[in-house]
């Protein structure tokens, strides 16, 4: 390991953005949801994100709302329905995502063998 290799600031303020942004235990979970399915309803949402409160999520939905990540439609019908949707820029975390899902797999079998 080369120890005088420089990590830039630059690099190192991304990283920390990207978990500031993405932080929390369900933000990703809300992301996969909306990404596979590409429309959902809050109560959708709510219940595919077992143990979630209305509270949290919806704290969650207006975060990834704020940074871009979703849009928020609210449906004209009776009663009134709001959903979400991902943006386009959304689908760049697809990947990560994907990283997360597998390396979590992995990790799940390495445990129970133990």
């Amino acid at each position: 390991m080369d120890i005088n290799k420089d990590i830039s600031k630059e690099d190192i303020l991304a990283i920390k953005d990207a978990i500031e942004l993405l932080g929390g235990k369900w933000k990703f979970c809300i992301l996969h949801h909306l990404n596979t399915y590409k429309t959902m309803r809050f109560k959708d949402l709510q219940e595919m994100s077992v143990g979630i409160t209305p509270k949290v999520l919806s704290k969650q939905l207006q975060e990834l709302e704020d940074n871009l990540l979703i849009t928020r439609t609210v449906n004209n019908t009776k009663p009134v329905t709001v959903s979400y949707a991902p943006t386009k820029y959304a689908e760049e975390i697809n990947p990560v995502i994907n990283a997360l899902l597998s390396f979590g797999s992995k990790h799940r079998e390495k445990i129970k063998e133990k």
